[in-house]
């Protein structure tokens, strides 16, 4: 079979939270999407942007990735709201000089280049949301845990999602590998 005929899909590369974290951030995102709607995503700081591979590619992308990250520590700022889809209602994380350094070096060995700086976040809510609706949403994550801000975890696993960014379902989108990075 010739290489070119393998089709290519859009992939991303994903930090994702331990498994308590993972747990209480699921259950706020769940109780924001009975209020605000939105489709259902894991938790996740996405690391690498979409990008088109072929599949086999992308999984030596991320292997040869991971084996120069070490696992890192991420803090909270606050609940944050951006302006589009992807970027509704969102923790705003602290960008750490690890934070920043794993994502260089992690876009690098997929080719990726970023278009606006790199912010690393935690979105909780995905949806075309009015300014107003945004605010409720904040003031609602806030409300529901009230101790986010300052909220500190050690991220120890880059995943490989398959990420097609015109689903706005997400129905389509699967973990495809995961790895596990050295501790620090």
């Amino acid at each position: 079979m010739a290489t070119s005929s393998i089709k290519k899909e859009v992939y991303s590369v994903w930090a994702i939270p331990p498994e308590d974290v993972r747990d209480r951030l699921t259950k706020l995102m769940t109780s924001l999407r009975s209020d605000f709607g939105g489709p259902q995503f894991e938790p996740h700081m996405t690391v690498v942007g979409a990008i088109e591979l072929t599949p086999d590619d992308a999984l030596k992308k991320l292997r040869s990735a991971s084996e120069g990250v070490k696992s890192f520590q991420v803090t909270v700022d606050r609940v944050s709201a951006g302006t589009f889809f992807y970027q509704c209602v969102y923790l705003l994380l602290h960008p750490t000089p690890q934070i920043l350094e794993t994502n260089a070096h992690c876009c690098t060995h997929f080719g990726y280049k970023n278009s606006t700086p790199y912010m690393p976040h935690v979105s909780l809510v995905y949806g075309d949301l009015t300014d107003e609706e945004k605010q409720k949403a904040q003031e609602r994550a806030n409300i529901l845990d009230n101790s986010l801000s300052g909220l500190s975890f050690q991220i120890s696993k880059l995943a490989l999602y398959k990420t097609d960014t015109e689903d706005k379902s997400l129905k389509s989108w699967e973990k495809i590998a995961e790895c596990t990075l050295t501790p620090n």
